[in-house]
């Protein structure tokens, strides 16, 4: 069986560790994407490390207290074994930071979230274009109809609500 290609946003890991101003609905769908994702499914990182890098920042080695640091445990124990994680190759702009070849030429997403940019870049870089899952960035909902022209499909694990209008 084929394991479905996934990237995930940083915030579904914070997200799934349930800081206290997410809900904990959210939280429980955001900690279930990730365990498939552990079980069934194929991680899409970059091979520079700046996912991992982002997901370092926010997450612990030792695999507590939450959802999203038992995940990262997973990872750093599985980084490099092509069965669960795969590795994409992203050609970066030296001269700006955050901005890849791969990322769209697209005058509608130049204002989209800078350091998101990867995983945009990713997912049109994957031969399988993969889903990126998010939690609770709005970015990806205001830069739906971009994001969707450019190829880029997003889902919304915690759904849409929360959104405020820009």
């Amino acid at each position: 069986m084929a394991r479905t290609p996934r990237i995930v946003d940083t915030n579904v890991t914070i997200a799934s560790n349930r800081p206290v101003q997410v809900h904990i609905t959210c939280a429980a769908k955001c900690a279930k994407e990730l365990n498939e994702i552990a079980k069934n499914g194929l991680l899409v990182l970059d091979t520079d490390g700046v996912v991992f890098d982002e997901y370092k920042r926010y997450l612990s080695f030792s695999g507590q207290p939450g959802a999203g640091d038992v995940f990262f445990k997973w990872l750093a124990d599985h980084r490099y074994n092509a069965e669960y994680v795969r590795q994409v190759v992203l050609e970066r702009d030296q001269a700006r930071e955050y901005e890849y070849s791969q990322y769209p030429d697209s005058a509608e997403l130049r204002g989209f979230d800078r350091s998101d940019r990867v995983f945009v870049a990713l997912a049109r870089a994957h031969p399988d274009h993969p889903s990126i899952l998010t939690a609770l960035d709005s970015d990806y909902w205001h830069f739906r109809g971009p994001l969707e022209n450019s190829g880029v499909d997003v889902i919304h694990v915690c759904g849409t609500a929360h959104y405020k209008s820009r």
